[in-house]
């Protein structure tokens, strides 16, 4: 049996919240997910209002969770169909340790 966990972290435009907590939510993940508020700093100016240009940062809903191979290959293959074109900005690490303390 497999037992590699993925950390996935996902940077989420603001107007589509809710509907990525809805997806994440009718997924079967046996770890669920967190998510917080998060500044992202770029140098490509591309999609940014004038005011972001100025600030130099675009206001981003970090989403994270933890997930088995299995998982995580079900999860990237959702995420593709549902929001391709979206700009969601993503990347997957390998999880060497994890537990509660």
């Amino acid at each position: 049996m497999n037992n590699k966990k993925f950390l996935v972290t996902m940077n989420v435009p603001p107007m589509l919240e809710g509907a990525v907590v809805d997806c994440l939510l009718t997924l079967e993940s046996e770890l669920g997910f967190s998510t917080f508020p998060v500044n992202a700093h770029d140098h490509k100016n591309q999609g940014l209002s004038t005011r972001e240009q100025v600030f130099g940062r675009q206001r981003k809903i970090r989403f994270q969770m933890y997930l088995s191979e299995k998982g995580l290959a079900e999860l990237l293959t959702h995420l593709k169909n549902e929001f391709s074109g979206s700009g969601i900005h993503y990347w997957v690490m390998p999880i060497l340790e994890n537990g509660i303390l």
